[in-house]
């Protein structure tokens, strides 16, 4: 089923989603998206945002640099079993985020993180099954 999706167009559009994603992250901690409408609703105060904005960059880099890996546009050396694993644990990563978006009180993670995360679950699910 996974193999169904192509290859590159897996990879291009985790590529553009994380870069969108990073840009989205921005905009909260520059205060044009209220960090109250962000993280499930159950941010408490501006310190704790830029925490859980910080950490929730440095991650979403590390995923797109592993996707640039692994689709050959960065020319990073990693054993294929190293970027496998990876991948997997992604589309677990985005899996178990799908749900906690789910259980959002933020109508916008609901509405449009949600089924972002479920595609780019089966998206790094793909980007894995590629020797």
């Amino acid at each position: 089923m996974l193999k169904k999706i192509n290859f590159k167009f897996a990879a291009h559009a985790m590529i553009v989603t994380l870069s969108l994603v990073l840009v989205y992250h921005l905009t909260i901690i520059t205060g044009l998206i209220p960090y109250e409408a962000t993280w499930g609703g159950r941010l408490q105060n501006r310190e704790q945002m830029l925490r859980f904005e910080t950490v929730s960059i440095v991650v979403n880099l590390f995923i797109l640099t592993v996707i640039l890996i692994k689709g050959g546009y960065l020319k990073l050396k990693l054993p294929a079993i190293v970027l496998k694993v990876l991948l997997w644990a992604f589309a677990v990563l985005f899996a178990l985020n799908t749900v906690g978006n789910l259980a959002s009180t933020s109508v916008l993670e609901l509405i449009i993180f949600t089924p972002l995360t479920a595609v780019s679950a089966v998206f790094c699910a793909r980007l894995a099954t590629e020797p």
